[in-house]
Formats: structure tokens, C-alpha cells, sequence
């Protein structure tokens, strides 16, 4: 099957918040977006609330949450025939109330499967049709946070990432293995963690991959989206209090739609054609300020470390 009109970009987590914001930017632009959603219909409903254009979306469904889900969806994409431009690895979950961890299908903590082992997975199984496509301008770009950084003002609240030497990676995060360093359980440390190594796969696919492929792989930080869905599983007077202190003491506010502009920029303009480059619009009046490329933690930029990660990640989703 041929599609010649539009260029097509996937997004996972596309059914709201900076994922659902950026596809409406690069819809209004002219691109084909593949929603990877887990609710097909909450992304059928977002788009018909924005308005999206009909033949410039496609909704198809994925649980991060599950390797063999992920697994099927990348070969739905793949027998869909659609050339492919780009990929952005958005969707995440944050829970930072838990006590004890949950667990993906296959049995590990789930907001390292999710966030990134599955997306891993799915990088590894796409890019053969990036690859192959007859777009000249591809990119693979997986969304950061300043979380990941504590060199940032944003990154240095406690607890802060540490994937210790990967043994629970090394373990291989089975029950009662819940972390990247395999200590004990901590909500919040487990998605900062798993950012890091969001940002550890992207240098890594670029040390692997751009040379020989031509692809672009970057990740970026838009600023701080503080009414991102991300925060839904967090106590109801943060979601109230977090936005009024981005917007009116920090100035480092910004809304899901600028984010989206600024992510969609990262995918497709050639002002950000440089991979393996961390973009950020900084933490502080990000509103106004331009984009540049920031150095990232000394742990995600630790090229040891990310190929024990890789090795790892390989590991754990089967692909060796």
C-alpha cells in the first residue's frame, strides 16, 4: 500500500497532554500522525475535540505496559506500508504515591517498562522502516525531563536518579527487584531513573545508528509543562499548587500547546537537525528564551553506562 500525500510521524502517549499537543502541531503543518495510544477511544475524542483533519491521523492502540503489545504494533506500522519520517517516544507514567512497585505483563517494575524498555523495544523495531523509508529527513527523538539532571535547579529535588552499577537491570527486574540500582522501591526515583536512561538509549542509537543510517536521534526538555496529565496520579493540591508556582515564582511555566510547537519543531525542522543533541529552552522564563543544546547529567552522558544499559535493555526484551 502506497501513501505519497503526507509524511507520517508516530507518537506514543498521543491522546493528551504534550503527546495529543504535538500531534496537533504537526497536524496543522501538514503531517500524517500515527496516536499510539493505550485508549483509542480518549484519542479519538481528543482529536475530535481539536479538530484534527481525518486523513491526517491514524489512531491505532498500545500498551507500553506489555512487550507483546508493543510487539504488535510495531508490526501493524510496519504492514501499514506508510513511509515513515519520524518517531517520538512521549508517553510516560509518573505515580509517585505508590507504596509498593507495579508490574508490566512480563513482570517487571512498571514505569521502567514503560517509559523505557518498551520504548527501547520499539526503537529497535522501527528502525528498519525508518531506515528504509524514502523520506530524506528521519528522527527518532525521545522526551526528556530536568528531572534527569541533578546539575539543574529543576533536577535537584530529592531523590534524585542514580542507576547505581544497573544491577537491578543486571537481576533482570523481576519480583523482588523493583529498581535500576536494586534497592528499595521509591516512586518518584524509579521515573527519574527511567529518564535517564530515556536519554542513555538516545545516545546510544545515535553512537550506533546515525552514522550509518543518516537517521537524527535527539531527545529535548520543552520547559515545564506543570499541567501535564503526567501529574494525574499525584496529590490533588500539587496539581492545584505546582502550575501557580511555575507561573508566578519560577516563570518557567509553559503550556502543553507551546510544548507541543517546540517538540514538533525537534521532529521536523531543520533548525534541529543535530544528532545526538539534548535540546532545552531552559527551566527559568523559558517562554522566552531560544533553544540551544544543553549538556546533559554525568550519568546520561556516561558512554560506559549506556552501553551496559543497551546490553541490558537488549536483554530484557528479547531481542538478543
Amino acid at each position: 500500500m502506497e501513501h505519497p500525500l503526507h509524511p507520517t510521524i508516530i507518537i506514543t502517549g498521543a491522546s493528551s497532554g504534550v503527546g495529543l499537543y504535538t500531534a496537533s502541531a504537526l497536524i496543522h503543518r501538514g503531517y500524517h500522525v500515527i496516536m499510539a495510544c493505550r485508549d483509542v477511544a480518549k484519542g479519538g475524542d481528543a482529536a475530535q475535540r481539536l479538530g484534527f483533519s481525518q486523513d491526517l491521523f491514524s489512531l491505532m492502540q498500545v500498551d507500553l505496559g506489555s512487550l507483546e503489545s508493543t510487539r504488535c504494533f510495531a508490526q501493524e506500522v510496519v504492514a501499514g506500508g506508510r513511509p515513515l519520517q519520524g518517531l517520538l517516544c512521549n508517553a510516560a507514567i509518573y505515580m509517585p504515591l505508590l507504596k509498593e512497585p507495579l508490574r508490566s505483563a512480563e513482570g517487571y517494575e512498571l514505569t521502567m517498562a514503560t517509559n523505557h524498555l518498551s520504548h527501547f523495544l520499539l526503537c529497535h523495531l522501527l528502525l528498519p522502516e525508518l531506515q528504509k523509508s524514502p523520506v530524506h529527513d528521519r528522527r527518532v527523538v525521545i522526551l526528556g525531563t530536568v528531572t534527569h539532571n541533578p546539575d539543574e535547579p529543576g533536577g535537584k529535588v530529592y531523590p534524585r536518579p542514580d542507576l547505581g552499577n544497573c544491577e537491578g537491570f543486571a537481576m533482570g527486574f523481576q519480583e523482588p527487584i523493583s529498581m535500576a540500582n536494586g534497592k528499595k522501591f521509591e516512586p518518584v526515583k524509579a521515573y527519574k531513573d527511567s529518564k535517564v536512561c530515556n536519554v542513555l538509549t538516545m545516545r546510544e542509537l545515535h553512537r550506533r545508528y546515525h552514522e550509518s543510517t543518516g537517521i537524527t536521534f535527539m531527545s529535548l526538555y520543552p520547559g515545564c509543562v506543570a499541567e501535564t496529565p503526567l501529574f494525574r496520579n499525584h496529590y490533588p493540591l500539587f496539581r492545584t499548587l505546582f502550575p501557580l508556582f511555575q507561573k508566578y515564582i519560577t516563570k518557567g511555566y509553559v503550556s502543553q500547546e507551546l510544548a507541543g510547537e517546540r517538540v514538533a519543531d525537534v521532529l521536523v525542522s531543520p533548525d534541529f537537525q543535530h544528532s545526538g543533541a539534548y535540546w532545552s529552552w531552559g527551566n527559568i522564563n523559558s517562554q522566552g528564551r531560544q533553544p540551544f543544546i544543553q549538556r546533559v547529567s554525568s550519568q546520561a552522558r556516561d558512554d560506559e553506562k549506556a552501553s551496559v544499559v543497551w546490553d541490558f535493555s537488549a536483554k530484557l526484551v528479547g531481542i538478543v
